[in-house]
């Protein structure tokens, strides 16, 4: 099983950005974890991150007839891109959301998901094991 992991905006960032909400470990350190993780549930992990809406729906598309399922934390866009939203629809892959924070325990207009009604499952407020359970949700699909 192939699994595509599409982070969005900002999470470049993760160690520096508000470690108060996202903890100081970087993304290079989530990406040795998911890799780790991912060997462990005898699935295979391909990463995409990008802080551009366009990118993120293109990798969204390349998945389709590649990729069995998607993790995605759109980050900034899950409150805002109806365009994340129609590309998941449209591939019809199984695809769970994440998000590392818990976003109904933060500012109002971070509790709309627009990309939520297009998944199978959501998880948020886990941290980096969110994505890891992401991937067991899956995983355990086929």
């Amino acid at each position: 099983m192939k699994i595509l992991v599409i982070n969005g905006p900002n999470l470049n960032l993760l160690g520096l950005r508000e470690p108060e909400i996202y903890g100081k470990a970087t993304y290079e350190d989530l990406l040795a974890q998911l890799r780790k993780d991912a060997a462990e549930l005898g699935v295979e992990a391909e990463f995409f991150q990008s802080n551009h809406e366009g990118a993120l729906v293109d990798a969204i598309q390349g998945a389709y007839g590649t990729a069995d399922g998607i993790v995605i934390n759109p980050a900034a866009y899950t409150h805002t891109s109806i365009a994340i939203l129609d590309a998941v629809k449209a591939v019809g892959i199984p695809t769970v959301e994440v998000h590392i924070s818990d976003p109904d325990e933060r500012e109002e207009f971070r509790r709309v998901s627009y990309i939520r009604q297009a998944c199978i499952a959501t998880v948020k407020g886990k941290g980096f094991a969110g994505y890891t359970e992401a991937m067991r949700i899956l995983a355990e699909r086929r």
